[in-house]
């Protein structure tokens, strides 16, 4: 399979193939969010659905990533791999011909269950396709260049498309990229099985996603429908319920999804925090940075896509660094040091208003903190349970990112929109209400009519442009402001559990850590 003098595989399909999967799915993650005030102005989108067609990829991605494991390990890596990578094309190119906006949200949730379930097989066709050695090494450090690219330069390369083809083609070209992995899938592949394959936790996974789902809806939804009306309080008593028998699920299942006892591991926790400090303020701003450009800063499409190259590109150049600072100074300094980096990234754009310099260096201070924290968060995590747990390990860490991911781009739209609403609210008192709340969500979705730009300038007595130019940058203000303060206390919270030893006489408390970690 392998070359041993040379190190290298002697057969690159498969791994070129195993890559282009990997880059697939980080493009459909970074390259979205820049087209979305484009997608409001040919599909006729409202904020709150731009917000879903970014979550329902994220939530579509959590409801498979626990269960593919174990359905390729049944019924056959390379299968279920295949699979997922010809239902990945076709709801791309779904996506991509989409005339309604809710076809197109329809069609990326079905994307993100075949695009998280290709992407877990990746990482099980890697682990037997090089399963040990320096090849394994050199596999796996290629596979996570090429998915730093998809996710690095994802802005910029639906940009670029966007502005020289077509929206649509930030979608279509996937098709094209599976077929071509499946064309060297096939003859360079070989099918592997675990004849021990675990249980599917089908409950836990059901429970679990419609969990997810009501809580993100409530949040989304609340600003239009109230959030202490009937309605909403019943989405969110059904999240709270979910939540709860998911874990009496869990704790009752023999093969559970999640097994709780790992949380008792200090060095697992503390990583889970800088899990969720990453995707509670950097990857959910990814959203709406591209907004804040093209709507707050009337940025054009292509020089959006090259501005947040200042945002992205430190995510690939400062994994090393945390690599060599987590050798030499620990996963309990590092990880929240790096989310602190974070944290000042976002009061440092909190603090620019919309002076470029300052903007773009608190985009590259966050990028960094991103890369400097990611892959310690990963290597602690998995390093910290047994070997027999490691996959539950890493199941639990990418199910955090992107819950966590999902509910905060709820959170951070929730915010954006009170926070331009406000602002209108104090310049525009005798408005009313409703009216100024519903040209809120249009102003940050870029779709304002001109006849209300022209009625809301003579209203101020000011110049139109600067005026809005002054509502959404306090709106996007408030989403500065709660992903720096967020992160910056969980970078607190992670300290403290990595570094604070736990003071108990209690005997049951700590047999428990002993048995599940080797970790001293």
């Amino acid at each position: 399979m392998t070359d041993q003098t040379k190190g290298l595989p002697t057969n690159p399909r498969a791994l070129i193939a195993i890559c282009l999967a990997a880059l697939m799915f980080g493009l459909e993650i970074t390259s979205v969010p820049v087209i979305l005030p484009t997608l409001e102005k040919t599909l006729g989108s409202n904020f709150s659905q731009l917000q879903w067609i970014m979550n329902a990829y994220t939530i579509a991605c959590t409801m498979v990533l626990m269960g593919t494991g174990t359905l390729a390990d049944r019924f056959g890596r390379k299968r279920v791999f295949i699979i997922n990578v010809i239902g990945f094309g076709i709801t791309s190119i779904v996506c991509g011909i989409a005339g309604t906006t809710e076809l197109l949200i329809a069609s990326r949730f079905f994307q993100g269950m075949t695009g998280g379930a290709m992407f877990i097989c990746t990482i099980a066709l890697l682990s037997h396709q090089y399963p040990q050695g320096p090849q394994r090494s050199k596999a796996f450090a290629a596979w996570g260049i090429i998915a730093g690219i998809g996710l690095g330069f994802g802005p910029i390369i639906g940009s670029i498309i966007s502005e020289t083809i077509n929206w649509r083609w930030v979608f279509l070209i996937h098709g094209a990229l599976a077929l071509g992995t499946i064309l060297l899938t096939i003859p360079a592949i070989a099918e592997s099985r675990d004849p021990n394959a675990g249980k599917l936790d089908l409950i836990g996974i059901v429970l679990l996603s419609a969990a997810v789902f009501a809580l993100t809806y409530y949040i989304t939804q609340g600003p239009e429908n109230g959030f202490t009306s009937t309605s909403s309080l019943l989405v969110l008593l059904a999240a709270v319920v979910l939540i709860i028998g998911f874990v009496l699920a869990e704790l009752r299942q023999p093969y559970p999804m999640i097994d709780f006892k790992v949380f008792r591991i200090r060095r697992f926790t503390g990583a889970m925090m800088g899990c969720i400090g990453m995707n509670f303020s950097f990857w959910p701003l990814m959203v709406f940075l591209p907004l804040y450009f093209q709507v707050a800063l009337r940025c054009d499409t292509l020089t959006t896509g090259l501005c947040l190259l200042a945002y992205t590109l430190p995510t690939l150049l400062f994994p090393p660094v945390g690599e060599r600072l987590m050798q030499r100074y620990g996963a309990g300094r590092v990880i929240p040091a790096g989310l602190l980096l974070i944290g000042t990234g976002f009061f440092t754009m909190y603090a620019s208003g919309s002076t470029w310099i300052t903007l773009l260096s608190g985009c590259v201070l966050a990028g960094s903190g991103l890369g400097m924290v990611n892959t310690p968060v990963t290597n602690t995590a998995t390093g910290a349970v047994p070997g027999n747990r490691a996959g539950m390990a890493s199941g639990i860490d990418v199910s955090c990112r992107l819950i966590t991911l999902a509910i905060n781009i709820a959170l951070m739209g929730f915010l954006l929109v009170q926070g331009t609403f406000s602002y209108l609210s104090d310049a525009l008192p005798l408005a009313g209400s409703d009216k100024l709340f519903e040209l809120s969500k249009q102003l940050v979705a870029g779709s304002l009519k001109e006849e209300q730009t022209v009625n809301i300038a003579t209203l101020t007595g000011t110049h139109q442009q600067a005026f809005f130019g002054k509502a959404l940058e306090q709106g996007f203000g408030s989403v500065f402001l709660y992903g720096g303060v967020g992160v910056s206390v969980l970078a607190l919270i992670s300290f403290l559990i990595f570094n604070l030893q736990l003071r108990t006489n209690s005997p049951q408390l700590i047999r428990p850590v002993a048995e599940l970690s080797s970790d001293k």
